[in-house]
């Protein structure tokens, strides 16, 4: 597939396919979202809240959560508003989730039919990782929202007039519910 991929994109930059897409790297809303990594998203997203290539940053993870106030999403807004000039935060989670049944319980089983020994994930908790949270994934999707925008407004980073807030978006229509 990767291979596959390579060939496309010869292709694509010999008949100059990336025209349409030049801008800089300054978000021309000053916005940032923080969304699912989820694929019926690629398109639908933007699509559903009208924003073109150079609008805004948008930074996916699994679940579109911040897992501590010092992870890499987290990293990421904090670059966008002092380097990048983001004023506003949308937290986008969406509905079916995947995210909503993740359990390391789940992943042990898989991780272990492929090969990873328990003996390496002992080895992680001995460095501290605690596999069960950092794992885990969240049983309700507006708790998880309230949540994620709570730790990016309270982090000691944010300036406070940062403005932020939280949303469903529907996985199918991209009807967004904001959540309060």
């Amino acid at each position: 597939m990767i291979d596959q991929i390579i060939d496309y994109n010869r292709s694509f930059v010999e008949r100059k396919g990336y025209e349409p897409f030049v801008t800089d790297k300054y978000p021309d809303k000053k916005l940032a979202v923080l969304t699912c990594m989820d694929t019926r998203l690629t398109e639908l997203l933007p699509a559903a809240l009208g924003l073109k290539n150079g609008d805004a940053k948008i930074i996916k993870n699994a679940g579109g959560i911040i897992l501590s106030p010092f992870d890499s999403a987290m990293r990421s807004l904090i670059v966008a508003i002092y380097e990048l000039g983001v004023e506003e935060i949308m937290v986008v989670a969406h509905s079916n989730c995947g995210a909503c049944h993740m359990s390391f319980s789940h992943f042990h089983h898989a991780m272990k039919a492929r090969g990873i020994k328990d003996e390496t994930l002992g080895t992680i908790r001995e460095c501290g990782i605690d596999l069960n949270q950092w794992l885990e994934g969240f049983h309700d999707t507006e708790a998880s929202v309230r949540r994620t925008v709570k730790t990016i407004q309270k982090h000691p980073l944010i300036p406070k007039d940062i403005i932020v807030r939280g949303f469903i978006i529907d996985s199918v229509t991209g009807a967004l519910e904001e959540i309060n």
